[in-house]
């Protein structure tokens, strides 16, 4: 069948045209990181042998099989020389699922490998899976800890919609085999945004978790908190600090969570949160940074004032709209810049869509959160801040 041929023919070829287009690094104009001008996966760039059923015989339209909806939310990690991407892929039919995306440079160029994550159950499966945070531990795994959903089973009959959600962990060393844990145990209610410290403290596993009440709302769950666990193979958190709480009339008054694992430095522990505040048009989603302590890395010593990165034109709009997160960030050691300085590749997804990249540096992020103002939490005193900037700046005004 000509039909079958033709439409093979230019999907084939559409598709390695998206996948081969070169990204393009736009200008900063802030200075702390760099766009760059199109998502990095999107739905589109799904293998063709996912979606379509390529026998002639059985297929002789070529339509479409098995339908994909979004890429988003993506873990990052770079192993030998490549940057790879844990993409939370959501299908047509709402499930979602973990697959690798592979990329040469960390901007463009990313494709799939040949399957998705197959990911063991535990005794109670999982109803749906995503939003996994990758880490580098010190005890020679990398541990995968994302948000696992199940139906309430407190849920009044008839409803269809309640559900629990849980930290689920999973282990590897090649991203392709992957060993099953059991689910975080937590005091604090349900837990989603959990992070796997890379570092064993006091002998125990670390995370940051974020307690909340329900599925949805945090309730009294204060924020970004951390907790220490006896093993990794019966992870249970007994007892929770809170590391960043939300508060009101800021950015991440409804609710906050931790992105990636921290970054390193010889000045604190680089943090990416995201923030959560209501508007008229629903919730809005922002990413912001702060820095813990080096010893005690659930300490925050230093935290600038609003949002990091926020949506901004096309990433606007999506499925969720309005809405920018990040769960992935990669610290490229390899990357040779000016004077030493060590390259960061920031991955986030927009409005529950697509992926995008922007890139700083570790000097830079240090940079931000040191030196850049903190919240004041009232209007007067953000007026009081700004003119101090501007009575700093007066003397240079004349010569710019």
């Amino acid at each position: 069948m000509q039909l079958f041929e033709d439409r093979l023919k230019r999907i084939k070829a559409e598709h390695k045209t998206l996948i081969e287009k070169k990204n393009e690094e736009e200008f900063s104009v802030n200075g702390v990181y760099a766009r760059f001008k199109n998502p990095i996966i999107t739905r589109d760039h799904i293998p063709l042998h996912w979606r379509y059923d390529l026998n002639k015989e059985t297929n002789p339209f070529l339509m479409e099989r098995i339908g994909f909806n979004a890429t988003l939310n993506s873990g990052a990690i770079k192993i030998n020389g490549k940057y790879l991407l844990v993409v939370r892929v959501e299908g047509n039919d709402r499930k979602s699922f973990f697959a690798v995306a592979e990329s040469p440079n960390g901007i463009d160029n990313f494709k799939f490998w040949d399957r998705p994550i197959t990911l063991p159950q535990t005794e109670n499966p999982d109803i749906n899976v995503y939003d996994m945070r990758l880490t580098q531990h010190d005890d020679g795994y990398i541990y995968g800890v994302f948000c696992t959903e199940r139906k309430d089973p407190n849920a009044p009959e008839g409803d269809t919609s309640s559900a629990v959600a849980a930290a689920g962990i999973a282990r590897t060393k090649d991203l392709v085999e992957w060993e099953r844990l059991p689910d975080l145990i937590s005091t604090s209610g349900q837990q989603r945004n959990v992070v796997l410290f890379p570092h064993l403290i006091e002998g125990k596993y670390a995370f940051y978790t974020r307690p909340q009440d329900g599925f949805i709302d945090t309730g009294k769950g204060g924020g970004v908190g951390f907790g220490l666990s006896e093993t990794i193979e019966n992870p249970e958190v007994k007892e929770e600090v809170i590391v960043d709480a939300k508060t009101y009339h800021t950015i991440y008054e409804v609710k906050n969570g931790l992105g990636p694992a921290p970054i390193k430095t010889e000045h604190g522990w680089l943090q990416l949160a995201h923030g959560v505040r209501n508007t008229a048009a629903g919730l809005r989603y922002t990413l912001y940074l702060f820095m813990t302590d080096l010893e005690k890395p659930w300490i925050v010593t230093h935290k600038p004032h609003g949002h990091f990165i926020a949506p901004l034109k096309e990433e606007r709009v999506g499925d969720v709209s309005n809405v920018v997160f990040a769960n992935g960030w990669i610290t490229d050691d390899d990357a040779c810049l000016p004077d030493g300085q060590r390259k960061v590749y920031i991955y986030y997804a927009s409005s529950d869509t697509r992926m995008h990249v922007a890139t700083s540096t570790v000097e830079q992020l240090v940079d931000y959160c040191i030196n850049s103002p903190q919240d004041k939490l009232h209007s007067h005193l953000s007026v009081e801040t700004i003119n101090e900037l501007i009575d700093k700046n007066n003397e240079f005004i004349k010569m710019i």
